[in-house]
């Protein structure tokens, strides 16, 4: 590491402890030649996970549209903004661990409904809607009679 003072690269570390939440190192090092005290961080490389649109588009992921789409759909619903956070943050783990550097926009919206499903029916229906572009009442309809069929096998399995 060069001494921003001096240029040289010789230096010790003094001391080294997690910052930024455990997502990083912080290290403190001392210029072998002037004697100056600077402080590195160390973090993984993030690499950056392409979405492929249903268009054929590409564009990098964006959690901050996954939050809003999220918050949308749960507007005026008893969803906490902690819990739309929580909601964003394991689809978020869910495309970086995404085998490769691409994951489909139909991907992310099921995750996105996998999630909603446990938290606001209404808000999943809701997400569902826009999501999977029904063409008609017959679409919306056969997705509430899949999610009541859903329940009502959850509740004989008590």
């Amino acid at each position: 590491m060069k001494c921003p003072f001096c240029g040289t690269d010789e230096d010790r570390v003094i001391d080294s402890r997690p910052a930024r939440e455990g997502l990083a190192i912080r290290r403190r090092r001392e210029c072998s030649a002037c004697g100056n005290r600077f402080t590195t961080y160390e973090a993984p490389e993030e690499t950056t996970v392409f979405v492929a649109k249903s268009n054929g588009a590409r564009e990098p992921f964006d959690s901050k549209k996954i939050f809003r789409g999220i918050s949308i759909a749960c507007n005026k619903r008893p969803v906490s903004v902690d819990q739309i956070e929580q909601i964003t943050a394991n689809v978020e783990a869910l495309v970086s661990a995404a085998e490769g550097k691409e994951v489909t926009s139909q991907q992310i919206g099921s995750w996105i409904l996998d999630e909603l499903r446990k938290v606001d029916e209404v808000a999943y229906v809701r997400f569902a809607s826009v999501f999977k572009r029904y063409e008609n009442l017959e679409g919306f309809l056969s997705e509430l009679e899949k999610m009541l069929s859903g329940v009502r096998d959850s509740s004989h399995t008590v």
